[in-house]
């Protein structure tokens, strides 16, 4: 065995939804819970000066990056459609769970360089660590590759909102 040191790797693949799918198990998702709770916010809900539109430079370089697309196979293959988007002028959040287990992953675009909030509160070993987030520069979110593994590692250790959020 391994002596418990680690644990022994998952053998196979994940299987990947049709959208057909995908919608069915949301829809069964949401009736079973009996949730009034919207996956998006409602116009009445927000304060007159608040935004839902990214800015253009914004806009852009999430596009570019492909980020939305990937967040959105996470959406839809993990958490069955249950995650929420909202954008900001600078920058988009994906939001999932309820009460005690709210989680987000939350990129904010300055400079033309994204960045990606952390839950860690200290700097870890990659050169693009501030403490509080990882910066990638255009030649860094320009490859797919690496922005997928960053986004998996955001979706695997997410930011919990805290209470005041």
């Amino acid at each position: 065995m391994n002596n418990g040191q680690y644990k022994p790797k998952i053998v196979g693949q994940g299987r990947s939804l049709k959208d057909e799918e995908a919608a069915a198990i949301a829809e069964m998702i949401q009736e079973a819970q009996r949730s009034s709770r919207k996956l998006y916010i409602p116009p009445e809900d927000l304060a007159e000066d608040a935004t839902t539109t990214m800015a253009d430079d914004v806009a852009q370089v999430i596009a570019e990056s492909r980020v939305r697309q990937i967040l959105n196979m996470f959406n839809r293959d993990f958490l069955y459609g249950q995650g929420r988007f909202d954008e900001y002028a600078r920058g988009l959040i994906l939001k999932w769970g309820d009460g005690y287990s709210r989680k987000r992953i939350w990129i904010t675009v300055e400079d033309g360089k994204l960045l990606f909030e952390k839950s860690h509160g200290k700097r870890c070993d990659k050169p693009y660590c501030t403490g509080s987030h990882h910066i990638f520069t255009r030649e860094m979110w320009l490859d797919t590759a690496l922005v997928n593994a960053e986004l998996g590692d955001c979706f695997r250790r997410p930011v919990y909102e805290r209470t005041d959020d």
